[in-house]
């Protein structure tokens, strides 16, 4: 006997989308003149996945057999306006949002024209079932109207490529999705190597969904993940851009450890972490990089009040910059030299930088298009940790500087100003610190990392004990209005040196409520400032 199909329990709101969409369909059928082939609709995808594993979800992918989804959404409006339609499915004023039609753009992996809108707060994608060819030279795809078994079989994973009849109320799984989910396992529905040269940005979705779902990548699919032909594929026939978007989609997930751990394994990282445009391009060494993701997930799951998680990482942003740092850390083992010559020959673009990008921000702009912040805050990382170390070196080694409050602020101040989130900034440092210090990942190498870890929880302890983790917020005495009128001084470019020798004073001099020490302090300096009297 076939076992049963596994039911999906729709709610309240799900079920009225159903009715609402398969009157729409029906409504379709009656009124189509000359009589075409009738409309059905499924929900496909990630949505019937997400519901089979009792996990929320509120997008949902229409696939609709005969009709483009830009003409049934355009029907659908027009339904929802009939008289009675909205009062019988009790759709309010702002219930629809507006119709929004994505061209397609093969190198955003839009292969075909997909039209969207709000219903219900539910965010529906309407797009036709289709089959695709590729060609040997192009991901993109020549794509067709297809039936509900070549639009499976096209997709990326079989747990992907489930369907929900909205008709019949059954799960559809024509290429063995669902003994995959009981199995937890990420399969392609056709030989994965034709599946990935076909379309090698297939590799790292899988990457992506495996560590999402905490599913185990077929062994046979994983072993042509780190195929030759296909790594290659991934450098040459993806772009760039949609290589961030997997990226980021990673690290801003639940388990972003896990999709660090498979890139490791699978060798992809200098598919991702390069530009393929410049091929001489120097790689880094990956031996030490384990131990500084490893770090970092053991930071997080070893997180209480004053813990160096806790203070570094303040948000949901701030751990995605985390985890997007921690994947250059391997660049660190360049030599000065190696980097010097590849910059040289490579920092010839005609572009003008306030300073030059370093390596690691260039391999981040160009090989996956990083934003301009995780841009700059790799810059400040690299370029202020030499000085990061120094504080931590002083603390550590109970030196008198350690407690140079000025000094310490100041620095936090400017690394923040110049390059943003210097929590970050120290986090890198760390991770760094503890690849280099412990070496490659071993049995024993915890009681090492410890050790590291424990003289930073010190430095950190003292920055606290010194109240300069919130230096950046402090409130100054002196503006430059009140600077000019104490010194009798006309507006200038000293005015911005100038508060910060008061505000260094007022550091110098925690609690003091007086401007008139910090007033002084830069009078001292009138002449070193060029200050000029009015």
């Amino acid at each position: 006997m076939a076992a049963a199909l596994p039911k999906i329990e729709l709610t309240e709101r799900e079920g009225r989308l159903r009715s609402l969409l398969n009157a729409t369909a029906n409504n379709m059928n009656r009124s189509s003149t000359p009589p075409r082939k009738k409309v059905e609709l499924r929900w496909a995808g990630g949505w019937v996945r997400d519901k089979l594993l009792g996990i929320p979800s509120h997008d949902i992918d229409v696939a609709i057999n005969s009709v483009t989804g830009e003409e049934f959404a355009a029907e659908l409006r027009r339904y929802c306006e009939t008289d009675g339609v909205s009062r019988e499915y009790g759709l309010g004023p702002d219930d629809m949002g507006r119709l929004h039609t994505i061209a397609r753009n093969p190198d955003k992996s839009k292969h075909l024209a997909t039209t969207n809108i709000k219903l219900w707060d539910l965010d529906l994608d309407f797009v036709n079932l289709r089959r695709e060819s590729y060609t040997a030279d192009s991901r993109n795809p020549t794509v067709e109207f297809g039936t509900a078994q070549e639009d499976a079989l096209r997709r990326d994973a079989t747990v992907n490529a489930l369907f929900y009849n909205l008709k019949t109320g059954l799960v559809e799984d024509l290429v063995g999705g669902l003994d995959d989910m009981k199995r937890k396992l990420i399969r392609t529905p056709l030989a994965p190597l034709q599946t990935f040269l076909d379309d090698p940005l297939r590799v790292l979705r899988l990457v992506r969904f495996a560590s999402r779902l905490g599913f185990t990548i077929d062994p046979t699919t994983e072993e042509v993940m780190a195929d030759e032909n296909v790594l290659h594929s991934l450098l040459v026939k993806i772009s760039r851009e949609r290589v961030g978007v997997e990226l980021e989609k990673m690290m801003k997930g639940e388990h972003p450890v896990e999709s660090l751990r498979l890139i490791d394994r699978l060798q992809l990282y200098h598919a991702i972490f390069t530009n393929p445009e410049q091929p001489d391009m120097a790689k880094p060494d990956l031996s030490t990089w384990a131990t500084a993701y490893e770090c970092l997930d053991f930071l997080k799951s070893t997180k209480k009040p004053g813990s160096i998680y806790d203070l570094l990482i303040t948000g949901d942003d701030a751990s995605y910059y985390a985890w997007s740092l921690v994947g250059f850390t391997p660049w660190t083992s360049l030599s000065d030299a190696q980097v010097k010559t590849f910059m040289d020959n490579h920092n010839n673009s005609g572009r003008i930088f306030r300073s030059p990008p370093t390596l690691s921000s260039q391999v981040a702009r160009d090989g996956f298009r990083a934003p301009n912040k995780l841009c700059d805050l790799l810059n400040g990382s690299i370029r202020n940790r030499a000085q990061i170390l120094e504080f931590r070196n002083a603390v550590r080694d109970k030196d008198d500087s350690r407690n140079e409050r000025d000094r310490i602020g100041m620095a936090i101040r400017s690394w923040n100003s110049q390059h943003g989130e210097w929590r970050l900034q120290v986090l890198y440092a760390i991770l760094v610190d503890v690849a280099e210090r412990v070496g490659p990942l071993t049995a024993t190498g915890a009681g090492e990392s410890d050790a590291v870890l424990a003289e930073w929880q010190e430095f950190l302890d003292h920055i606290v004990e010194l109240d300069l983790m919130d230096v950046l917020s402090i409130k100054r005495l002196v503006d430059g209005k009140t600077l000019m009128r104490a010194l009798q001084a006309s507006p200038g470019r000293w005015t911005g040196p100038a508060l910060d020798v008061a505000l260094a004073w007022q550091l110098r001099n925690p609690g003091v409520e007086d401007p008139t020490g910090a007033i002084e302090a830069v009078r001292a300096r009138r002449a070193e400032l060029g200050i000029d009297s009015s």
